[in-house]
Parts: C-alpha cells; sequence; structure tokens
C-alpha cells in the first residue's frame, strides 16, 4: 500500500493527517483511525517514560539518554548558571531509513 503526503497542507506529517490516512487507505471509520494514532503514540510515550527502549523494524530508535549536570551560561547576562541533570528523548534513524532519505537502494541493509 502507498501512502504519499505530498497533498499536505502543512509541511509537516500530524496525527491528524495520520488518522485520515486510516481512514482512506484502510477503511477504518474516522473514531478508529483517531483511535489507533493515538494508543500507538500512547504506547511509544509510556514506553520511553518507563525507560524502555523503542525500536521499530526499518524506521528507527527511540531512546532515553540521561545527561550529566553541566555549566551553562545566560545568553543575555553572561552569567553561569547550572543546568541540571536531565533525562532526553533521543531518535536514531535505521540504515533503512537513511538510504531511502538518501535515495539509495535499501535491499541488504536490514533483515
Amino acid at each position: 500500500m502507498d501512502f504519499s503526503v505530498e497533498s499536505m497542507e502543512t509541511p509537516a506529517l500530524t496525527k491528524a493527517h495520520l488518522s485520515d490516512l486510516l481512514y482512506e487507505k484502510i477503511g477504518l471509520n474516522k473514531r478508529e483511525s483517531k483511535d489507533m494514532v493515538d494508543a500507538f503514540f500512547d504506547l511509544i510515550s509510556q514506553s520511553l517514560v518507563q525507560g524502555t527502549d523503542v525500536k521499530i523494524s526499518g524506521f528507527g530508535n527511540f531512546q532515553i539518554r540521561t545527561k550529566a549536570p553541566r555549566p551553562g551560561r545566560n545568553p543575555r547576562t553572561g552569567e553561569l548558571i547550572p543546568i541540571q541533570a536531565r533525562s532526553v528523548a533521543t531518535f536514531h534513524a535505521s540504515l533503512k531509513l537513511k538510504a531511502q532519505i538518501q535515495g539509495d537502494s535499501v535491499e541488504g541493509l536490514e533483515p
């Protein structure tokens, strides 16, 4: 099945647009489409909050990384301020996705 996002009015792929694509291409009703998209992103969010990595084959990995505390500087005043330790979500694209973005052949890169 081919999903095209070229006809979008905005340059971003939104949850609403994903829901519309499920409605149009798969045949789910609008409520089921919205619920499925919401459930998908809720599952990813909950997994990351619990500290579990999320790996989507052929797309990439979402991970939580802990950043150490460090000194920072207020750009307006130049004053030194401490930046506290924190957790951040990171995304690393798969080799297959990177190859698709570059327009390269994707055969044999990932199972």
